[in-house]
């Protein structure tokens, strides 16, 4: 199923994609990937992950410290007063922890893990939802269109009750039904008109800008026969599963760390102190010729070792088992959701398969009826309300066929991101810089220096405020090219 979607895209259409209205669904997407805030927020998240591995790994490295200080006596009894100055470095290397610095790097790393897979799904779930906008906006402007031409032929059908009364063919009744079946028209118009512009908002606050002329979508790849197949993909696949699998791992990793609070731990030391006394060294100990400064070194083994602590290390470790035990029960929760929502988007994507072909039928069927009747009302066997109810049940019809359409296609996309299949692979997303959360990792989780900052952060979204056009997004701090 892997670019089975949307196909290939050009370098210069994802390019693109954050400065053009997008016209087709690759383009759509491609915006939603490069601007959407709910995943920039999220590739945000993921960078706080990479920087816990590089939290963790400090431990494991020397601390070097420095004090330095000027001391004056105020009182004094037995010697004259005094002062000095004195610096001292402070070294200590971990030698021996329990292995609590080891599950620590190895309990972040696997949050890292769990953070790109929910940066996978949110991707999928964000596309799901960019894809429906897109199809939302795709039916409404259909029904908008359906509405208006019903509004046009109803005025016509008035116009033509009009003129027939006053040769004497209709009644005032004939007429005051078109009038009324008119005016319903126009009241529903509006009101598909308002509910258009409602999507066409939801597709800014998702895409990031206004719809254009809207292209059909491609057609989805070749989804599962049963939902046990499709259930089967997505308990293997769903990046959900994925994410609290890790989380769940790193818990495990947590009560170790707990548990390595029982343990000795063992460090190297070394420390240098030098003291200048400031020419107050013979008031101070009375004597003549006392240096004036003294300088002292010295290293060793320190070691820790915990008798007791009052009960705080099996609280700890109990404390990291209740959260293990809660990851336990969420991902039987997420596995769950994971195959309900599967089962529902399969089920649902089958429905309106089967209300297309229904549908198809009926438009077909009214629009034959409807002939029929206005031939027969042309010869008196019908009457006005007869050919009104046959509009209005044509129009219904090509309105249901519409919105079944839609509902197929979103219903089918939800099956793939169900199923762990709606990301940028495979979507083929993938023609110019793509984020790379490795490049992000690889560049921090080893730094060691205590004054690598980053630039101050700004805003990688699009902004949809009317006005004056914004300046370009920033552009997200690890990008990799197209492989």
């Amino acid at each position: 199923m892997r670019g089975g979607l949307l196909g290939a895209v050009a370098v210069g259409a994802l390019l693109a994609g954050s400065g053009a209205h997008a016209d087709d669904l690759r383009g759509a997407l491609v915006r939603t990937y490069n601007t959407n805030p709910t995943i920039t927020g999220q590739r945000a998240q993921l960078r706080t992950l990479d920087e816990g591995v590089a939290v963790a790994r400090a431990e494991a490295r020397p601390q070097l410290s420095g004090v330095a200080g000027i001391n004056q006596d105020i009182i004094s009894s037995g010697s004259g007063s005094g002062r000095n100055f004195s610096a001292g470095v402070d070294l200590a290397f971990p030698l021996f922890t329990g292995g609590r610095v080891r599950n620590a790097i190895r309990a972040a790393d696997e949050r890292v893990l769990a953070g790109r897979a929910t940066l996978r799904a949110t991707e999928g779930d964000v596309f799901t939802e960019a894809v429906g906008t897109y199809m939302d906006v795709i039916r409404d402007r259909s029904i908008v269109t359906l509405n208006r031409n019903q509004v046009r032929v109803l005025q016509t059908n008035l116009q033509a009750s009009k003129d027939r009364f006053e040769v004497g063919d209709l009644t005032r009744t004939d007429v005051a039904q078109s009038e009324a079946r008119l005016s319903l028209a126009r009241s529903t118009l509006a009101t598909a008109e308002g509910r258009l512009s409602g999507s066409e908002e939801n597709y800014r606050r998702v895409i990031g800008t206004l719809p254009d002329e809207l292209q059909p979508p491609p057609p989805l790849p070749v989804l599962p026969g049963t939902p046990e197949q499709a259930v089967d993909i997505a308990l293997a696949n769903n990046a959900d599963l994925v994410a609290i699998a890790a989380q769940t791992r790193a818990a495990g990793l947590d009560v170790s760390i707990a548990r390595s609070g029982r343990l000795p731990t063992l460090s190297a030391v070394g420390s240098g102190n030098y003291t200048n006394f400031l020419g107050t060294a013979d008031d101070q100990f009375g004597g003549i010729g006392n240096n004036n400064s003294q300088t002292a070194a010295g290293a060793g083994v320190q070691a820790r070792i915990p008798i007791y602590q009052g009960g705080l290390v099996g609280a700890r470790v109990r404390q990291a088992q209740a959260f293990q035990s809660q990851l336990l029960e969420q991902g039987v929760a997420v596995e769950r959701l994971v195959i309900a929502n599967t089962r529902a988007s399969f089920a649902g994507y089958r429905a309106a398969l089967d209300a297309i072909a229904s549908n198809e039928v009926a438009v077909s069927a009214n629009s034959l009826a409807l002939e029929g009747t206005r031939a027969e009302q042309g010869v008196g066997t019908r009457n006005v309300l007869d050919v009104l109810n046959a509009e209005q049940e044509l129009l219904n019809s090509q309105v249901a066929l519409v919105t079944a359409r839609r509902d197929a296609y979103v219903a089918g996309f939800a099956l793939l991101n169900a199923m762990g299949r709606a990301e940028v692979e495979d979507l083929n997303l993938d023609g110019g810089a793509l984020y790379d959360p490795v490049v992000n990792y690889d560049r921090v989780s080893r730094r060691a220096s205590d004054f690598g900052d980053d630039p101050a952060p700004t805003p990688v979204a699009t902004r949809t405020l009317m006005g004056p056009p914004a300046p370009p997004p920033a552009t997200d701090p690890v990008t990799r090219p197209n492989e």
